[in-house]
């Protein structure tokens, strides 16, 4: 199952330059990389992405994770992906745009 992270261009950036993140400031203050499902990517950029333009979406097959990725309850009692290591760039299968157009965030096919 592929599951999904919004980036900051700047996050891509240092993901490429340095091979694995620990992820963004609210992955280092809770302790763990969040991702989102394709049903629940574009309400967490509503909530936490309001306004913010050059975003991107990274796509990770959760499967290969292991152990580490856990299903978590968070927002609205929903299961979200969890990772509990580092994000490696060889993890990554691909990485889309994600336009702010008229205020809301223009997904790109998931499939």
């Amino acid at each position: 199952m592929l599951i999904y992270k919004i980036l900051h261009a700047n996050e891509w950036a240092d993901l490429q330059a340095n091979g694995e993140t620990l992820g963004a400031p609210i992955d280092l203050a809770d302790g763990y990389v969040h991702f989102s499902t394709a049903e629940q990517a574009a309400e967490t950029a509503a909530k936490h992405f309001v306004g913010v333009d050059g975003l991107l979406l990274l796509a990770v097959e959760g499967d290969s994770l292991g152990d580490a990725l856990k299903w978590e309850v968070s927002r609205g009692d929903a299961l979200f992906p969890h990772l509990y290591q580092a994000l490696r760039l060889s993890d990554v299968l691909w990485i889309k745009p994600i336009p702010l157009v008229d205020g809301v965030h223009q997904f790109p096919d998931f499939a």
